[in-house]
């Protein structure tokens, strides 16, 4: 019963964010400016909900594995909110909707400006995921990047069985407003489902896929003209191509039909 009552206070603090349907999955049609405010109004100057809100994020390869992998679909459906984090997601929905995704709200570039609201507002951070040495670089640099903003801890994120437990019990007790988990798809929606009943003091969790190694450096964006476009993932796959050329070579073609195919500015009921 309380599960059910901290779903409806979720949904209705989220209900005025507007949502179109692109590629079968329902994303809120907000810029990365007005996305950050909305966390923000979320737990300033008091937090609206008992229960840790679920953002999360999409692009092509994740609108192909939720039409074909059962359980990522039901881990995104939950989300309180989706944000479109593809440049293609955005291009189509202006052929598909009178009402079209303003523009591609990449994590990467969404951290920073919640940090710096964040900052002005005295919020705190949770920096969860990724490997030891990573996460250290990640939250190093951010400390450099933003010297007030008041990050209240961190850790990898190759926790498993009893010391995972502990480490949530361990976030949850610092009561972060936002937790940002770092784990990849579907990894760190999986991690929501698990932990969000023992993160009840914390105000909002954003799975942030590979945030880190954009934060520490390791990782370089694509060039500005490539991320317009829409070809991020070349970008990537020219960095990793062991790892990513069979991935999108699968997921891209499902994608594009998707989105071609299941995507409409009707209003669809919450999963």
């Amino acid at each position: 019963m309380r599960e059910r009552r901290a779903n409806v206070v979720g949904r209705a603090a989220t209900a005025s964010v507007p949502r179109i349907t692109v590629g079968g999955l329902r994303l809120a049609v907000l810029d990365i400016e007005q996305t950050a405010s909305f966390m923000i109004d979320m737990v300033f100057p008091h937090r609206r909900v008992d229960r840790p809100l679920y953002l999360t994020s999409a692009n092509g390869e994740v609108l192909a594995r939720c039409s074909t992998e059962p359980m990522t679909d039901r881990l995104f459906r939950a989300a309180d909110l989706i944000s479109a984090d593809g440049q293609p997601l955005v291009t189509v929905s202006r052929f598909k909707s009178p009402r079209p995704l303003p523009e591609r709200v990449a994590t990467t570039d969404l951290f920073h400006e919640v940090a710096r609201k964040a900052q002005d507002a005295g919020l705190t951070f949770y920096m969860f995921g990724a490997d030891e040495a990573e996460n250290a670089a990640a939250v190093a640099n951010v400390r450099r990047l933003y010297p007030d903003l008041k990050i209240v801890g961190h850790s990898h994120g190759y926790l498993r069985g009893e010391a995972l437990r502990a480490k949530v019990d361990e976030i949850n007790a610092l009561a972060p407003d936002y937790l940002w988990v770092a784990l990849g798809v579907p990894y760190e929606q999986a991690f929501v489902e698990e932990f969000t009943p023992r993160l009840t003091n914390v105000g909002v969790i954003k799975t942030s896929g590979g945030l880190f190694n954009f934060l520490s450096g390791s990782r370089s964006r694509a060039p500005q003209w490539m991320q317009n476009v829409g070809l991020e993932w070349a970008w990537r796959v020219y960095l990793e191509p062991r790892r990513l050329f069979w991935r999108y070579l699968t997921t891209n073609p499902r994608a594009l039909y998707l989105l071609f195919n299941n995507s409409s500015s009707t209003p669809q009921p919450r999963d």
